[in-house]
This record gives structure tokens, C-alpha cells and sequence, in this order.
């Protein structure tokens, strides 16, 4: 394979689109741990604690993801710098650091949107047992009006 200037270049549009989507997720978080945080000032349920300790975890994991695809970045740019120099054995292997550390941030991407799916979950954990509540006292409501009709 040929290994060209124009090979780290390659990856500067993904990491571009990557550092993009990993801000939104962090401004989305942010402003949900704002709501929480004066939701729990008013009811102080304990769902709204896990969540809230829930997205610290994922606010902490969407700091290293950022800071990962960074230095995968200057990685890009130090591998391009090299090659210019002449150096093509220590840009390969800074280009190989850069995907090693592209790698490693797409990995904790995969480990927040865990962590999303588990907030998911409690919020809809919520709403089941409130349907199962909502469905047993209609099914009661049933009963008693059959129990009435063939008195």
C-alpha cells in the first residue's frame, strides 16, 4: 500500500462529522442535567439522583471521546508533517497511533450509548409500572361492573 501525504488526510472529515456529534451529545446532556438537577430541587426522587449520576458518567466519557478524537487529529497532522519531512517510517507509526486513538474513541461512544440506553430504561421502567397500574385498576372497574350486571 502506498503510504502518501494524503493518506492522514483521509480521516479529517470523520473526525470532523465524530467531534460534531460528540458535542451535540454533550450540549443535549448538559442542558438535561440543568433540568434534573432543579427537578430534584422540587421532588428529591431517587430515579432523578440516578440519572443524574447516570449522565455524569456519560458527560465524563463524552469529555475523553473529544479529547480522544483530538489527538487523533494532531496525530493526522503530525503523520502529514513527517511525511514531509522525509520521515515515512515514524509517520506511519504516528498515523497508526492516530487510528489506535480513533479506535479508542469510537469505543467509548459505544460505552455512552450504553449508558443512554440504561437511562432509557428508567424512565420507561416509569411508565411500565404505571401502565400495569393504570390496566389492573381498569380491569378491577371491569370486574365490579360485570359483578353488578349479573347480580
Amino acid at each position: 500500500m502506498e503510504f502518501t501525504i494524503n493518506t492522514p488526510a483521509l480521516l479529517f472529515p470523520a473526525m470532523s462529522l465524530l467531534l460534531l456529534a460528540y458535542t451535540n451529545r454533550f450540549n443535549v446532556i448538559a442542558s438535561r442535567i440543568r433540568s434534573l438537577r432543579d427537578l430534584w430541587e422540587t421532588e428529591h426522587d431517587e430515579k432523578i439522583l440516578f440519572q443524574l449520576h447516570n449522565l455524569r458518567r456519560r458527560v465524563k466519557l463524552i469529555r475523553m471521546m473529544q479529547m480522544l478524537g483530538v489527538f487523533c487529529m494532531f496525530g493526522c497532522v503530525l503523520t502529514m508533517f513527517l511525511l514531509f519531512n522525509g520521515e515515512y517510517i515514524a509517520g506511519q507509526y504516528a498515523f497508526g497511533l492516530s487510528l489506535l486513538l480513533m479506535l479508542a474513541s469510537l469505543y467509548l461512544s459505544i460505552r455512552e450509548i450504553h449508558l443512554s440506553v440504561v437511562s432509557l430504561d428508567i424512565v420507561l421502567s416509569d411508565l411500565e409500572l404505571e401502565l400495569k397500574e393504570n390496566q389492573s385498576k381498569s380491569e378491577e372497574t371491569e370486574s365490579n361492573s360485570a359483578k353488578k350486571y349479573f347480580r
